[in-house]
């Protein structure tokens, strides 16, 4: 009868226990990256200016074109809109339709959003259309460095394609 685990027993279960805990920890990284172009030819016209892809199921968008004032308040928490830029919750200014939507006005994000203005002053549809993006110190690259190495990437697919 066995009472206690053997040592095998332990060190699996604890090696186990620890690649499920850094995997939980790894996962808001790698979930990040799912909405990165996954093709093997990056097309511009099918990303937003960032090389982001937004989930078809965006908090934000679903809230904007319901425009309800609690999923808005949600989105606007989740989005740390007041820390990013400043801007006081008012449900009014609170929206977005995405990047590349001319038909709805800009709200406070891509209003603040300094990626989407240069490429839209230098006529890209996406910066890995840009021959500076490696050099590029926007804010949003040095806020998600692993999201800026991942466009990076996925430039070197677009010149390679």
């Amino acid at each position: 009868m066995k009472n206690q685990p053997d040592r095998r027993d332990f060190f699996r279960l604890g090696l186990q226990a620890g690649m499920a805990g850094c995997l939980l920890m790894m996962s808001p990284r790698l979930l990040a990256f799912n909405h990165l172009y996954q093709e093997k030819n990056p097309d511009p016209k099918k990303l937003n200016f960032c090389g982001y892809k937004c989930p078809e199921n965006c908090q934000f968008l679903e809230a904007s074109v319901k425009n309800d004032p609690e999923l808005k308040k949600k989105a606007y928490d989740t989005w740390q809109i007041k820390e990013r830029y400043g801007a006081g919750f008012d449900p009014e200014k609170t929206f977005c339709f995405g990047c590349k939507n001319t038909e709805k006005p800009e709200g406070v994000v891509l209003k603040g959003c300094h990626v989407r203005k240069c490429a839209i002053e230098k006529g890209f549809d996406c910066c890995i259309e840009c021959d500076k993006l490696t050099a590029c110190d926007k804010d949003l690259w040095t806020r998600f460095p692993d999201f800026r190495k991942a466009v990076i990437e996925m430039q070197i697919k677009y010149r390679q394609g």
